[in-house]
């Protein structure tokens, strides 16, 4: 059996293509750099590989034509360059065109104008003057066209060290063009300043420290199959049974309550009374056996509550509350039992098999067909809560100087999932489009999930050091198998897709895996419930 064993070569892109013509997936396509398909197959594991917009696997067509560039295209001198660290693994390189090397350019750009420019009293192809050609085309576009030809011969020159550790689309020309035109004319040479992203470097807090990773990994309770397999149960027992009015007493465990809810804040320095929106609600329906996943004390504070009395209590946010303008806020309660309710439910035998699981025939039967079903839930979220916990921790045990130009794609790529699932689920119209797609929607989003967006690339990029240190492999039979598959989606579903892309997203998802694999043989794991 074939293996195939990764090695990324990176390579660096001069130019975008920019079309004006609007839609979403021209939009994403444009602004996030991405073949983004509005159905994207979800792979199995790892979650963080799925948008990973690392660097290109192969070499382009770019860097190729750079390098032959350089081979066949021999400058008439040497360039000057000055290569000056940056941070963020940016490199700046001070380039110095002899005159030479203009010059040469002049003639070039002379001889190409000749071939294509028809001046009056002579015959195309035939030499002009240079004085007459200059004149009739004019000596600014002249300039114009010798300024870029010198950048389009010098180029491949000047980033030849770095071709193979450049990161894709980061190559820029830091220098002004009208600058350029005027050190051109004033001096007969070029200066110009070209900025490049390079490839990062990981680097480990503590050498091979990811082999002895010890792991704490706290899963919530509710995943736990036996327990959630029994819930399951009685929503289903439940949903045979049927409410029916209490007129004799108050709240109980069990009933189920329509109240109205207010509160206000509880502050002392402020004679000022503040609601809480947040924690406001009209008709709400109250199942109390779902209490606990209320604000802590709710439950207890209204249990005897009958209908039509209203109870005001004090109450505090807890410190993990989900909204954290509220976390730690005390806060005034008052609650008004509009109905009250109680559940009147058939008792559970084998007769009732068949409505709680069709197919099913005795309870027994239902119960172990319920918790099989959530055994599976319960290994696969714990191996998720693992794979998090592991790569959080590999996140704390490396320092990657990161490249804006690779923040931006890994940004965009994210931005643009989240796009095409937002236009799965409702239809956008042009103008929500254009707004959601507008370079200040994306640096919004750029700003606010910076830290997510580092972390996911810090994880990406430790995963993959990894790989190559461990000599990891996947098989190609493994490859084959998942492009094929991906393609076979796109195709179901009409959409279009970058053969090449997809190759190289599964590639990253295998390899993702098989690092994960590993690391969860070798690492200490505790799991504590939370």
């Amino acid at each position: 059996m074939e293996l195939c064993v990764r090695s990324s070569t990176l390579f660096f892109n001069l130019s975008r293509q920019h079309n004006p013509k609007f839609n979403l997936r021209n939009s994403l396509s444009l602004q996030f750099n991405l073949e983004v398909p509005s159905f994207s197959r979800q792979i199995q594991r790892p979650a963080f590989r799925q948008s990973s917009a690392k660097f290109a696997p192969s070499a382009s067509p770019s860097s190729s034509v750079a390098v032959e560039a350089e081979k066949k295209d021999r400058l008439p001198a040497e360039l000057g360059i000055t290569e000056t660290r940056e941070p963020n693994s940016r490199l700046r390189l001070s380039v110095e065109v002899p005159p030479a090397v203009c010059q040469d350019c002049y003639k070039r750009v002379l001889n190409e104008i000749t071939k294509r420019a028809k001046v009056p009293g002579f015959r195309p192809g035939k030499n002009v003057p240079e004085h007459v050609l200059v004149g009739f085309v004019g000596r600014k576009n002249v300039r114009k066209a010798t300024v870029e030809s010198i950048l389009e011969r010098t180029l491949p020159h000047a980033l030849s060290s770095v071709t193979g550790n450049a990161l894709r689309d980061s190559v820029q020309i830091a220098t002004k063009f009208s600058d350029l035109e005027e050190i051109y004319a004033s001096l007969n040479s070029l200066r110009y300043d070209i900025l490049v992203d390079l490839a990062p470097e990981v680097k480990w807090v503590q050498e091979n420290g990811y082999k002895n990773l010890k792991v704490v990994v706290e899963i919530d309770r509710e995943i736990d199959a036996q327990t959630a397999s029994e819930q399951e149960l009685r929503r289903r027992h439940k949903s045979l049974g049927v409410l029916k009015i209490v007129t004799d007493r108050g709240l109980q465990v069990g009933d189920v309550a329509v109240i109205d809810i207010s509160a206000t804040k509880i502050d002392k320095n402020e004679g000022e009374v503040q609601n809480i929106p947040a924690a406001e609600t009209k008709g709400f329906h109250f199942d109390t056996e779902d209490g606990d996943k209320l604000l802590p004390g709710f439950l207890d504070s209204i249990i005897g509550i009958r209908q039509g009395e209203t109870k005001s209590f004090p109450l505090v946010f807890p410190e993990s509350w989900k909204q954290e303008n509220l976390r730690g806020v005390h806060a005034q309660f008052t609650v008004e039992c509009k109905e009250l309710f109680y559940r009147d439910l058939p008792e559970l035998d084998d007769s009732f098999a068949e409505k709680l699981l069709p197919g099913s025939t005795t309870l027994q039967q239902v119960k172990e067909s319920l918790l099989q079903t959530f055994q599976e839930v319960e290994k696969t979220a714990r191996e998720q809560a693992t794979d998090n916990a592991i790569l959080d921790q590999l996140c704390k045990m490396v320092e990657i100087e990161i490249p804006q130009s690779l923040f931006e794609e890994q940004g965009r790529q994210l931005y643009g999932a989240k796009l095409l699932e937002v236009q799965a689920n409702m239809r956008l119209n042009d103008q929500q489009l254009a707004s959601l797609t507008s370079p200040r929607a994306v640096n919004e989003y750029l700003e606010t999930q910076k830290e997510n967006i580092t972390k996911m690339i810090k994880q990406n990029l430790a995963v993959g050091d990894i790989f190559i240190r461990e000599n990891l492999e996947f098989s190609t039979e493994e490859l084959v198998k998942e492009v094929e598959s991906s393609i076979a989606e796109f195709k179901r579903h009409k959409q279009e897709y970058d053969e090449e892309r997809i190759r190289d997203q599964v590639q990253d998802i295998l390899e993702g895996a098989k690092v994960l694999e590993w690391l969860r043989e070798h690492a200490e794991v505790q799991y504590v419930t939370k």
